[in-house]
């Protein structure tokens, strides 16, 4: 059974090592997709799955459909930015 590997990406200087490392270790069992939220998809299937995975930050990889731990975020937050003085004068 191949391993279903989906990798979200905003096609940047931050994102592409990381799509490069995926694929550099990848296998005869993974089956790379890669999804440019820049670009979208016709289909919008990669905002769907953006949503449903609740990623907030990328890159981000899912594993045959679970986020990978190190993908989980919360994200930027409006209680983080307060709390780092951000609109305090």
């Amino acid at each position: 059974m191949k391993r279903q590997v989906e990798i979200f990406t905003a096609n940047c200087p931050v994102c592409d090592p990381v799509v490069s490392m995926v694929k550099d270790l990848a296998c005869d069992q993974c089956e790379i997709t890669v999804y440019d939220l820049v670009k979208q998809c016709k289909d919008k299937t990669c905002l769907s799955k953006l949503e449903s995975y609740g990623i907030k930050k990328i890159p981000a990889i899912a594993v045959n459909g679970s986020l990978l731990s190190c993908c989980k975020n919360q994200g930027v937050t409006k209680e983080e930015l307060i709390k780092a003085g951000i609109g305090q004068g």
